[in-house]
């Protein structure tokens, strides 16, 4: 197969370990794949790429949801690159018709830019293994690429799907919190005529763009923020990106429990803070970040500073008063829209806005602190 690689000038992407040319990254190490689609592979518009790593659990549903779709399956292939998994991950996608290849564990980053150079479509869809995604998901995806303008596409998590796709059973307070977590950033995106964020769980982008801008940063080595990197690459070198809320995936595995809610948020602050460190620009305002997000954070430190220092100086229980004050109207807005999803998460997102601001928060003092 031809490699997507073949020009004179080899696209650069940054790593953690400074500039390196993509072609060396993408063909050190790689290996043969498991050939589970046989005969000749004919041209194709589209590529879905899924990176996986012990995702035993999801994988087939995931897989299936992307063979199962209303474009003609003669126009896509559906390509896996394992990423080094422990588990079943491999085994139960025998037989399927698929495209699998696999890596050492390297991490997303890695998995994606891997099966980029093993694809032969135009179009380049990502996805993640723990997403299922709706019938006429790469039909939405690439109707906006009509307009010869559109570098890239992203699309949503599917709303209501916590509790029906596919025997998910995401019942849990925070898992539903999440989901409307992003279904408010949605509401922000329908505004804009174009964007400055692609996620990858529901992205897609020219294939020649990607090429050109270096693919993704194998120096995130795990999902974090990967996406955010390639996303401000794109947008600053004046590609438009535009957002689709008619591509649907549902995701399986929005974070069940308030701690490993905490956790998922303090390293998407830290990660993002590294992200900001490249583009600085991006750090006042994007097309996905609520400002009232970044201003609920530093009204809670602020508060939780001010009362620490009330017992030593009694004015200080002003300041604080002030700033709870401040707190509540922040979040006016999230909770009004919240109650209008989920009546219970309404009632409830005041405190989960408190434990999101402490752990972002907590995750950007942890990369100043290194």
């Amino acid at each position: 197969m031809q490699s997507p690689h073949n020009t004179s000038s080899s696209p650069r992407i940054i790593g953690s370990r400074g500039l390196v040319p993509l072609r060396g990254v993408l063909k050190g190490g790689g290996q043969a794949p498991l050939s589970f689609l046989r005969g000749e592979l004919s041209q194709v518009r589209v590529s879905v790429i899924i990176p996986a790593y012990n995702a035993q659990s999801t994988i087939v549903r995931c897989v299936e949801g992307v063979l199962g779709q209303v474009f003609d399956r003669g126009d896509y292939e559906v390509i896996v690159v394992d990423d080094g998994s422990g588990d079943a991950t491999v085994e139960l996608l025998a037989g399927l018709p698929i495209r699998l290849y696999r890596q050492p564990n390297r991490g997303p980053a890695s998995a994606r830019n891997h099966g980029a150079r093993e694809a032969s479509g135009d179009i380049l869809l990502f996805t993640d293994s723990d997403c299922v995604c709706d019938q006429a998901w790469i039909q939405e995806m690439i109707r906006p690429f009509d307009n010869p303008d559109i570098a890239a596409v992203k699309g949503v998590y599917g709303s209501g799907s916590l509790l029906t796709v596919a025997g998910n059973t995401q019942e849990s307070l925070t898992s539903r919190f999440a989901q409307v977590e992003f279904e408010e950033r949605y509401e922000i995106l329908k505004k804009a005529a174009s964007i400055d964020m692609i996620d990858t769980y529901c992205a897609a982008i020219k294939r020649e763009v990607f090429e050109a801008i270096g693919g993704f940063d194998e120096g995130f080595s795990s999902a974090n923020n990967e996406d955010t990197d390639l996303s401000y690459r794109l947008s600053i070198a004046g590609h438009r990106m535009v957002f689709n809320p008619n591509a649907i995936v549902h995701h399986l595995n929005h974070p069940a429990s308030i701690l490993k809610y905490a956790r998922q948020k303090f390293w998407r602050g830290y990660w993002r803070m590294v992200v900001y460190k490249r583009y600085p620009q991006k750090m006042l305002k994007d097309s996905y970040t609520p400002q009232s997000l970044k201003l609920q954070i530093l009204t809670v430190f602020g508060l939780l500073f001010f009362l620490a220092l009330t017992p030593a100086y009694k004015p200080f229980c002003y300041v604080s008063l002030f700033l709870a004050a401040a707190y509540v109207l922040l979040t006016l807005g999230f909770v009004r829209f919240a109650f209008s999803r989920d009546r219970l998460i309404g009632l409830l997102s005041p405190l989960y806005l408190v434990l999101r601001a402490i752990s972002i928060g907590c995750g950007v003092l942890y990369f100043f602190s290194r």
